[in-house]
Parts: C-alpha cells; structure tokens; sequence
C-alpha cells in the first residue's frame, strides 16, 4: 500500500511561488497552487482560506526571510559607522533572483488591493527610516539608504540588471555618500 505523500503549509507555498514566477501574481489562484502542489483545493483553502491569504502567506514568508537576512547583516557589520545601513549595502552586492523580483511584482499587484499588504509595506519601510534615525549620522544615513532603495527597487522591478562589477562600483559610491555628505541639522 502507497503511502499518502504528507504536505506542509511551506510545500504550499512553495507552489504558490512556483505559480507566480510562472504566471505572476494575477496568475495566482487557489485551483491553480493546488494543482501545482499536486493537492485538493480543499487542502489548500483548509491552510490559506483565501486567494488573498495566500499571497500575503507567500509575502510574508518571504519578508520574514528578509528581515532575518538583514538582522544578521547589520549583526556581522557592527564595526561599520552605521551597522544597519551597511548592513543593507552588503546584502545588495548580490543580485536579485527571479523569486525575489516575482515576490516583487506580486507584492506590488497585491497592495492596490490588499490593505494588510500595504500597511505591511508601510511597516517594514518605517522600520528601515527608523533604523537610518537611531544611527550615527542620521541625515547621511537617510540619503545614503534612499540612493540604496532605489538601486535595489531597479532591479527588483527588471527596470535594469546591472553586470556584478557595475553593481559593486555603485555600491561603493552609494557607501561614498555616507562618509562625503556632512550631516547638517
């Protein structure tokens, strides 16, 4: 006798992940995570009791993951002049991969129509702002991470993908701006 193939909320979202890198995230639905997990429908509405469930499930799974990442970045640079902000510098001397750009756009879809989602988007950006406060030189800090956000929101959203070593010039510019601009009150 066969045994039934045992499947975990993670399994799911694995799935889902797989069907928005595949379709992006309008192609998400409950039917089509379930097929793709190999699963009732049942199986995956008795876990994420909606479509909306699901992708925030999917995003915050992936959030999670990323405030950890970034919780251990800002750890190993404690000798830097800003811990949190050079934290964030190294962890963009990787690209994005084609999960994080599909989370992207999926979360980017998702907040013009899922409140929680946005609020969530809110949060985690006043974290960051706050993060730039509460450090050494605060207004170089804060112009210093928006140069950072917006080499990291071009390539998440595909405007541009920039060749490693273009990547790391940039970065040891971006990290020129904290340590050149004079943090004026």
């Amino acid at each position: 006798m066969a045994r039934t193939r045992k499947i975990s909320t993670d399994d799911i979202l694995d799935a889902a992940e797989r069907v928005v890198m595949r379709d992006g995230a309008a192609g998400l639905s409950i039917d089509a995570v379930a097929q793709e997990a190999g699963v009732s429908k049942s199986r995956v509405v008795y876990d994420h009791k909606s479509k909306s469930a699901l992708l925030e499930a999917l995003i915050d799974r992936h959030m999670s993951a990323e405030e950890a990442r970034i919780r251990d970045a800002v750890g190993s640079h404690s000798e830097a002049p800003h811990p949190e902000l050079f934290g964030r510098i190294s962890l963009a001397e990787e690209a994005p991969d084609d999960i994080d750009r599909a989370v992207c756009f999926a979360i980017s879809a998702a907040m013009s129509s899922e409140e929680n989602v946005h609020e969530r988007m809110r949060a985690w950006t006043k974290a960051d702002l706050e993060a730039m406060k509460a450090g050494p030189r605060p207004k170089a800090a804060l112009l210093t991470y928006l140069a950072l956000t917006g080499l990291c929101c071009m390539e998440l959203f595909d405007f541009h993908r920039w060749e490693t070593s273009e990547r790391h010039d940039i970065l040891d510019g971006i990290k020129d701006i904290y340590a050149s601009l004079p943090d004026k009150k």
